[in-house]
């Protein structure tokens, strides 16, 4: 099965740090600006309940972070996707806050996909600028699974992506309603 999963969120979240990890299990803390988008690809295994094994071949697009860049170029970049991961930074509420009109861009584009919400930078827990609360809120109105995740310490980082994954599969095998 190939997919295209598109990562949204403000700038400096750690959506590229994300990636990194996943696809070459690898942290870097230089902050590297995207410009436009980053295409990635990773194949996974999903062994899904009664249904066996599927091979999923995941095209990954990290896109730059800006909300003018969203609009400007939402159209190209968000077409075909089939799954979000939005991400928010711990230590900036802010950004838990813009997820809402990310996700909806998406939306706007493809229709309502399955989402999924990383609050990244747990390795800064010292410094968070919310909890658990306010994110089950902001994952509420889109009925999403959230995790909390680390690039930097590799937490969560496969979950978030296998989750994804999975909602993916299931919402592809359900029957239209």
């Amino acid at each position: 099965m190939k997919v295209k999963i598109c990562l949204v969120g403000e700038h400096a979240v750690g959506k590229t740090s994300l990636i990194r990890r996943y696809v070459l299990d690898e942290f870097d803390d230089r902050y590297i600006v995207t410009l436009g988008a980053k295409v990635s690809k990773k194949e996974m295994t999903l062994d899904e309940r009664g249904g066996g094994a599927i091979q999923m071949d995941m095209t990954i697009w990290d896109i730059m972070g800006s909300k003018g860049f969203r609009e400007l170029l939402r159209e190209a970049y968000f077409h075909g996707a089939q799954g979000i991961l939005a991400v928010a930074d711990l230590t900036r509420y802010d950004t838990l806050e813009d997820l809402d009109s990310w996700v909806e861009s998406v939306f706007r584009t493809v229709g309502e996909i399955p989402v999924v919400f990383a609050v990244n930078k747990t390795d800064l827990k010292d410094q968070a600028a919310f909890g658990e609360d306010q994110v089950g809120q902001a994952t509420e109105a889109f009925d999403a699974p959230y995790y909390l995740t680390s690039a930097k310490t590799g937490e969560n980082v496969e979950t978030v992506f296998h989750s994804l994954g999975s909602m993916i599969v299931k919402s592809a095998t359900k029957p239209d309603a």
